[in-house]
């Protein structure tokens, strides 16, 4: 054990509401250094991949819906993959209770809406990309929330460069979207379903 550090998985109270709802779902108790890596990640990536895209060039040929779908997708694979390895976040999604697994694989569920938001109005309706990459989120999914404790980060990493290589030579996609599985991957089954201790400086009394 480390004399200078401390696990800390209690979770504080959260306000009543919608504002506690919106608390809970990025994971109570958030730090302002927290918060401030957070957004200072998010701007910085963002920016660096709108001007990736810019200069492709590739998105003259994009209606505005095209363009809003890979903005709202590219804003949200960047914050949560930034937002679900945050202490609060690990306390909150791998808190002991009744539900919470479940409430983990609906949350990666509920993504299979971006790959049909891709597929089906940036990509030309591509339901092969679509439904492969689909399986993969679900097989890999269930591949880490049921494996031991102590395997699944290396299991996940194996479930991602597995959903990655499968893009790279079967599922391919323009360049100026090559970003997309790994960063989809990244989050969903690495960042948000794998455990770890919200490790803090143990305040010494």
């Amino acid at each position: 054990m480390r004399a200078d550090l401390e696990v800390a998985w209690e979770i504080p109270q959260t306000p009543p509401g919608f504002a506690g709802r919106v608390e809970r779902f990025m994971g109570p108790g958030r730090t302002r250094a927290e918060s401030a890596v957070e957004i200072a990640g998010l701007v910085a990536c963002a920016l660096l991949l709108a001007a990736g895209m810019r200069t492709s060039g590739a998105w003259h040929a994009w209606s505005g819906l095209q363009c809003a779908v890979v903005a709202l997708v590219g804003l949200d694979l960047i914050g949560g993959v930034l937002t679900n390895v945050t202490n609060a976040a690990k306390r909150w999604y791998h808190r002991p209770g009744p539900g919470v697994r479940r409430s983990r694989l609906l949350f990666v569920s509920a993504h299979l809406l971006h790959l049909l938001a891709v597929g089906l109005i940036v990509l030309p309706t591509d339901w092969r990309w679509t439904i492969g990459n689909g399986a993969l989120l679900l097989a890999g999914a269930a591949l880490v929330e049921f494996t031991p404790l102590h395997l699944k980060r290396p299991v996940s990493m194996i479930a991602l460069t597995v959903a990655v290589l499968a893009n790279l030579f079967w599922l391919e996609v323009p360049l100026v979207l090559g970003w997309f599985a790994p960063l989809f991957f990244l989050k969903l089954l690495v960042c948000h379903l794998v455990p770890e201790a919200p490790l803090e400086r143990r305040r010494h009394a």
